[in-house]
């Protein structure tokens, strides 16, 4: 039986526009939209073999249902413009692939799709409509089909009645009664789906549905009565055509919709063009040339619908090789003899790559349930150590098979590599293994090479080998059905785990040789990313202590004063409201104060959210009570009620976990919990601070770099002014303002030294007039002068900003001190704002990042001066430019002494780097 295969190609164009965003070719154009399609279309040529295809696009101008209903579709925006400058390439794409496409005047896609799969269905043939569009649900029947490529949801006849509620052959009635909104198209008020499905599983049809009106109770059925006169032309508006005249287009009929073969010199110029490397590399293997790969990153987005975003950022040409299948040869290690074969392969390895299984995300709580070795490429066995069930086979006794293991894991000279491989340390940790060797992890050198783009092993995988993972839903469930990794099947378990070593170690491979022609990169990656990992272990093992008691009793003051904040708004408002409900706080601000509308929601309703409050709460008393409110409901939520029930019952202490590969400019987050957002602006905030304590005999030390950022404007820029300010130990703001506003620094006063502060920090930010000007509640004017003040005084600071603006445009990215290279995927971007803030990123990102290398810098001599002199003080957090330390009492002056000399020392600047220490019994004191 022939098949035919009808992609719904305008259906999927908007689609991979809106799914993936940030991505562009190294001259700015879009590609976000082209990348999602053509992902979309090698997957379609794969895995829906077809006798006969076609990709179908709505054609511009009017249908014959804009002259039915003059409304129609009248509520869909424009085509984006990143989207317009797409669809000449996106085409260009399709026919390379070999593939017919279909653009007939005057009627939708649908039509063209319906027509075409009505005629091949009468000759019998199985027909495929790649869509995801609800509406294609009626052409389905005994030879017709839905396979939506993005979800794999599969819609036969039971498939559309499940998904639904209603048989194929109802769909018309069922759309003509509940409406479309997408396209604008009104049903019966109040009538959804469960109500359209119920009347016609009672009335059949929509015309005996009709018939019986005055027999429907209710509203709905009044509604129903109300609408009938407008039922025809709803009916007629939402059915596919399927007699659409197609000679002039298929002259041959369907015997003209067969596909043709790949076109792949158009398919590499394309993807060279737009820097699509993986697939360049294909390209190239397929037509037989030595394969130049591209070692650039790639803008970051979302690929869950359509994989992973390709690199599309100008780039450093480098000599790679073809991505080529690797044959796979897995194993489950489930006899002493295996394990002995394996053990003698991984001492005799020149480096492995290692993975674990485990019970938990919870580095510090998680426990073994197996983990995978790779010695070679396609080479790789799971070692299940604790999978329970009926079904699991015997495996080797847990502790004897880890003490078995023991000597290779803790050897320094094993070398070892992971994807994170932090975490898989902190596991052997629980196990009382102290993981040694590492010598290589692959998120950090992914990370290194492109900090802006995902770095989890499936999407990089896909981006970096072209390989398709499994997923650990695939193996393990998701949402509420999802089982624990030790209840998965040995053989599926062993599938997962012994391709994510494999993976891992290909992975290293690839993205090594990728460093080795990077020597900036590689020292970044070898002498500041590995060996910052190392302490960061150790500071995650150690945690921090907190005073639980005193959490619990700043709860409940907190949830003291939510209730007087509470009546003090419905005092304000002149009744009770939610004051979680940005419904019910609209109708009090708008409808019965009268407040005045600041902004709306894309919805058009009048917006409540956190700016608006701002603003409002400048001239009402209502809004800043209500942003007292969410303010300290959040640090209650989140802090005193949520850390006492963090804290590790063998520990007695809270244990962050600190993350490398986050953030773009190389600053490392905090979470569960997140340490880094404490706020510390309120006296609330402040005593979370307070109850993170030293423990009897110690104290707890706290190190900040003093105006880092503003230091390192200064050695980028150059800049005389700063550079003598910083040399002479001035208070920087007031040296800015002395200058800004033509003053001895001993006449600065208070009001001055405060614009000149917002200033400084500003324009590290990138802060317009208007940004300045909204800062210090003054007139764009008086803002933009203060601007051109600063910049007349300090002109190197102009000349640094421009420079780096023309640099990042140039090579789309801009660098550390240190040589951390910051992509800016935006900088070339057709969107205005995207550009503008690319250049603002531009602006800032060496600063921030140079600042998140010192302070990286830091924590390795530090930890290095503790170690080698033998001191009991250890390292417990890091906080941006801040260090935390616990100290035995014994080496607090010590500590203090030399703590900031050694900051200090980490790099040589223009400037004098200054570190400044605090002492106390808790964070709060010693900060």
């Amino acid at each position: 039986m022939p098949t035919l295969l009808l992609i719904d190609g305008s259906s999927y164009l908007y689609r991979a526009f809106h799914a993936i965003r940030e991505l562009s070719a190294p001259d700015g154009t879009p590609t976000n939209a082209l990348y999602g399609v053509i992902n979309m279309l090698k997957k379609l040529r794969t895995t829906t073999p077809a006798d006969h295809i076609a990709c179908v696009w709505d054609a511009k101008g009017k249908t014959f249902r804009d002259d039915i209903y003059a409304d129609y579709k009248a509520n869909r925006p424009p085509m984006p413009d990143e989207l317009r400058v797409q669809i000449a390439p996106i085409h260009e794409a399709v026919a390379a692939f070999g593939i017919p496409m279909l653009m007939v005047d005057g009627v939708e896609a649908d039509d063209v799709i319906g027509t075409l799969a009505r005629d091949a269905g009468s000759k019998g043939w199985e027909v495929i409509l790649s869509t995801g569009d609800k509406d294609m649900a009626q052409l389905v029947n005994a030879t017709v089909r839905i396979e939506n490529s993005m979800t794999e949801e599969v819609l036969d006849e039971a498939g559309v009645f499940a998904k639904f509620g209603v048989r194929p052959d109802q769909i018309v009635d069922f759309l003509t009664l509940k409406g479309d909104a997408v396209d604008n198209v009104p049903g019966v008020p109040k009538c959804g789906d469960k109500t359209a499905a119920k009347w016609l599983a009672e009335y059949d049809n929509l015309d005996a549905l009709i018939a019986s009106a005055d027999k429907i109770g209710g509203v709905v059925g009044q509604n129903l009565r109300d609408s009938l006169g407008w039922l025809p032309t709803a009916r007629e508006l939402v059915t596919i055509k399927c007699d659409v005249p197609l000679t002039a287009e298929l002259p041959n009929g369907l015997s003209d919709l067969q596909p043709q073969a790949e076109d792949w010199n158009t398919l590499l110029a394309m993807f060279r063009r737009y820097n699509f490397r993986s697939w360049q590399r294909e390209a190239e293997a397929q037509l037989g040339n030595a394969a130049i790969a591209v070692a650039a990153p790639s803008p970051a987005g979302n690929g869950d619908l359509f994989g992973s975003e390709e690199e599309a950022s100008p780039a450093t040409a480098a000599v790679a090789t073809p991505v080529a299948a690797v044959e796979r040869h897995y194993e489950a290690i489930l006899t002493d003899a295996q394990l002995d074969a394996w053990l003698a392969r991984l001492n005799a390895a020149s480096v492995t790559a290692l993975d674990t299984e485990t019970t938990s995300l919870d580095p510090m709580a998680a426990r073994l349930v197996g983990m995978s070795f790779s010695t070679e490429a396609g080479s790789a066995a799971y070692l299940p150590l604790a999978h329970r069930g009926t079904e699991a086979p015997q495996q080797l006794p847990f502790d004897a098979t880890l003490e078995k293991l023991r000597p290779w894991l803790e050897s320094a000279e094993h070398k070892k590599l992971g994807h994170n491989l932090k975490y898989d340390q902190h596991v052997f940790a629980n196990h009382g293994i102290t993981l040694a060797g590492i010598a290589d992890d692959s998120l950090l050198m992914s990370y290194v090479l492109a900090s802006h783009e995902r770095h989890n092993m499936d999407d990089l995988a896909a981006r970096e080998l072209g390989e398709t993972t499994i997923k650990y839903e695939d193996v393990a469930g998701k949402g509420a059905k999802q089982i624990g990794f030790d209840e998965v099947g040995v053989d599926t378990a062993t599938a997962y785990a012994a391709e994510d070593a494999d993976i891992t170690l290909r992975l290293a491979q690839s993205l090594g040789a990728r460093l080795a022609q990077q020597p900036s990169l590689q020292t970044l990656y070898r002498e500041l990313e590995l060996p910052v990992r190392d302490v960061l272990f150790h500071m995650e093992r150690n945690g921090m202590l907190i005073d639980a008691a005193r959490l619990q009793a700043q709860s409940h003051s907190i949830g003291l004063k939510l209730l007087e904040l509470e009546q003090q708004a419905y005092e304000l408002a002149g009744q009770p409201f939610n004051l979680g409900s940005p419904k019910q706080i609209g109708e009090i601000f708008f409808e019965r104060l009268g407040l005045p509308v600041i902004k709306k929601t894309p919805k058009g309703a009048p917006s409540t959210d956190e700016d608006v409050l701002s603003e409002l709460a400048k001239d009402y008393p209502l809004p800043k009570v209500l942003l007292e409110h969410r303010s300290l409901a959040k640090l209650k939520s989140t802090y005193t009620d949520k850390l006492p029930l963090m804290v590790n019952p063998a520990t007695g202490r809270v244990h962050t976990n600190f993350n490398q590969a986050v953030a773009a400019t190389g600053r490392l987050a905090s979470n569960d919990p997140n340490l880094q957002n404490i706020p510390i602006r309120t006296a609330e905030g402040r005593k979370i601070r307070e109850a993170f304590i030293a423990p009897p005999g110690c104290k707890l030390i706290s190190a900040d770099y003093s105006q880092i950022e503003l230091r390192i404007m200064a050695h980028l820029s150059g800049d005389a002014a700063l550079l003598k300010a910083f040399a002479e130990g001035m208070d920087i703001h007031k040296a800015t303002a002395s200058e800004v506003f033509g003053v001895a620094p001993d006449q600065v006063s208070t009001e001055q030294r405060r614009y000149a502060k917002t200033i400084n920090f500003g324009l590290i930010y990138g802060m317009s007039a208007f940004g300045l000007a909204a800062q210090l509640e003054i007139d764009r004017a008086a803002a933009k002068t203060f601007i051109d003040r600063y910049f007349a005084q300090f002109p190197g600071v102009a000349a640094y900003m421009e420079r780096t603006r023309a640099q990042a445009r140039e090579q789309g990215y801009v660098e550390t001190v240190f040589g951390r290279r910051l992509w800016l995927p935006e900088i070339k971007s057709a969107n205005a704002a995207r550009r503008a803030g690319a250049e603002r990123a531009a602006i800032n990102a060496p600063m921030q990042g140079t600042a998140a290398d010192l302070i990286k810098r830091a924590m390795i001599a530090v930890d290095s001066w503790l170690l080698s002199d033998s001191l009991q003080s250890k390292l417990v957090l890091q906080v941006h430019d801040e260090l935390v330390l616990e100290v035995p009492e014994a080496e607090v002056e010590l500590v203090a002494r030399l703590l900031p000399q050694k900051m200090a020392a980490v790099a040589e600047l223009a400037v004098p780097l200054v570190a400044e220490t605090g002492i106390g019994n808790n964070w709060d004191e010693a900060h």
